[in-house]
């Protein structure tokens, strides 16, 4: 073999290796748009665009919040003697049967406005001016009497909702809080957004 030769096998080595990584470079910038195309923008989820929360580490008795449309949800997971409590309050509030359709679907008209009892899922916005309660799960504190069993009081004007998130009498929000559209993904996985129906 001459020494032109080898130069040239040499020579076409580098170029087809060069050609091999420049065009697997390009094939990537093309993929990534592509991929991530697939994936609903920030203005979209915050259209509405369903929003997936990971409960598996909430234990009993706490919250989290994740955020929908702009909007703080709530998933709190109930322990058994907060769930005891709620048909005791029933005469002390407004819609105890949740029996104003628009503020909660169907599948979360009863007493415990949830698919499953132990976790409830909240749009947390009071329904009298937008402000955002507090979580208050104590049980008779100075502050709200010794009636209180745990709740949820709005700060700005005083409007306080049980552990299901129904609203109590004379106060100032009309309704309950709202339940948005959710279903179960798995057992620690909820989809807020989404009714199981049209799943």
């Amino acid at each position: 073999m001459s020494t032109v030769d080898a130069v040239d096998l040499g020579r076409r080595r580098f170029l087809t290796a060069t050609a091999t990584v420049v065009g697997g470079v390009g094939a990537a910038f093309v993929a990534v748009p592509f991929l991530k195309s697939w994936s609903p923008s920030e203005r979209a989820q915050a259209a509405g665009a369903p929003v997936e929360a990971d409960i598996s580490k909430l234990e009993d008795g706490a919250m989290m919040t994740v955020e929908w449309r702009g909007k703080p949800v709530w998933v709190l997971r109930r322990t058994e003697k907060m769930l005891a409590e709620l048909p005791s309050l029933n005469d002390q509030l407004v819609d105890p049967r949740s029996e104003t359709a628009s503020q909660q679907p169907a599948y979360a008209q009863n007493v415990n406005r949830a698919i499953k009892p132990e976790v409830l899922v909240l749009v947390g916005i009071c329904t009298h001016l937008g402000c955002s309660p507090t979580f208050r799960p104590d049980v008779a504190p100075a502050d709200l009497g010794p009636a209180w069993k745990g709740g949820f009081f709005c700060p700005c004007h005083g409007s306080r909702f049980d552990l299901a998130g129904r609203v109590y009498k004379n106060v100032p929000a009309p309704t309950n809080l709202e339940v948005p559209a959710y279903r179960y993904l798995s057992d620690t996985r909820v989809l807020i957004g989404v009714d199981p129906e049209t799943a």
